[in-house]
C-alpha cells in the first residue's frame, strides 16, 4: 500500500504543524496521535473506544488517543503524547513522530477550538508477539484500545454509515468505516480523510 518513508515524505511536504493557539478560557485546543506499527501491508493504527459518560462530546465513539491541551503543555505534539500515555499507557517519543496532519476545527467544545493530529511510527516489530512489553492500561475515559490494519481502512467493502442523534436535533446519517462492529466516523474519519489525501490514496468511506 505505502511505506513508512512514503508517509514521512508526504507529511513533510506540507511543512511543520501550525503553531498552537494560546490556551485561554475562550479557546480550547486538542491533539490526537495516529500511532502506527508494523511496515508495508502490515501497517496498523491504534484506535480507542471512548467510554459513555456525561460531559464528553465524543462519548462512546471510536477515536484516536488524545485530548485537550493544558496550560503546561509546551506544544501541540506534547498534548498528543501526554494524553496517549494517560489514556492507554502508550509512551510516544518525538523521534517517532512522522509529521503532522492538517488541524481540524472543533465544534463541540466551544465557539473556538482546533484538533491537531500527529502521526507516529512505533517500529516494524512493535506488534509482534514478545517484541514489546507494552500492554494497554486504560483510564476512565477509554473502554477499549484496538489496532486496525491500514489496508482495512482503504477497503471499499468496509464502508458503512451510522445514524446519530445530537440532543435537540433530528437523527442524521454519517459515513463510516466498520471494523468488527466498531464504526469509525465523524471527526476521526475526517482526520483519516486528510491522511488519505496527503498520501495520495482514496478513502472509500468518504468517496461519492
Amino acid at each position: 500500500m505505502f511505506t513508512v518513508e512514503e508517509i514521512r515524505t508526504a507529511l513533510g511536504r506540507r511543512g511543520p504543524a501550525e503553531p498552537a493557539s494560546p490556551f485561554t478560557a475562550e479557546w480550547r485546543n486538542a491533539s490526537v496521535a495516529m500511532a502506527l506499527a508494523g511496515e508495508g501491508d502490515g501497517l496498523e493504527a491504534c484506535f480507542i473506544l471512548r467510554t459513555v459518560r456525561d460531559g464528553d462530546p465524543w462519548s462512546g465513539q471510536v477515536a484516536f488517543p488524545g485530548g485537550r491541551a493544558e496550560p503546561g503543555d509546551p506544544d501541540a505534539a506534547a498534548v498528543a503524547e501526554r494524553e496517549t500515555f494517560e489514556e492507554i499507557g502508550l509512551r510516544l517519543t518525538r523521534d517517532q513522530c512522522l509529521g503532522a496532519l492538517p488541524a481540524q476545527p472543533l465544534y463541540r467544545i466551544g465557539p473556538r477550538g482546533s484538533l491537531s493530529p500527529f502521526v507516529y511510527h512505533l517500529g516494524p516489530d512493535f506488534r509482534r508477539r514478545g517484541a514489546t512489553g507494552w500492554r494497554a492500561t486504560l483510564n476512565h475515559e477509554v473502554a477499549e484500545a484496538f489496532w486496525v490494519p491500514l489496508r482495512h481502512l482503504f477497503d471499499p467493502g468496509t464502508a458503512t454509515s451510522i445514524e446519530w442523534e445530537r440532543p435537540g436535533r433530528a437523527e442524521t446519517v454519517h459515513p463510516g468505516i466498520d471494523f468488527e462492529g466498531h464504526v469509525i466516523w465523524g471527526l476521526t474519519l475526517r482526520v483519516l480523510g486528510t491522511f488519505a489525501d496527503l498520501v495520495g490514496k482514496r478513502l472509500p468511506a468518504l468517496s461519492p
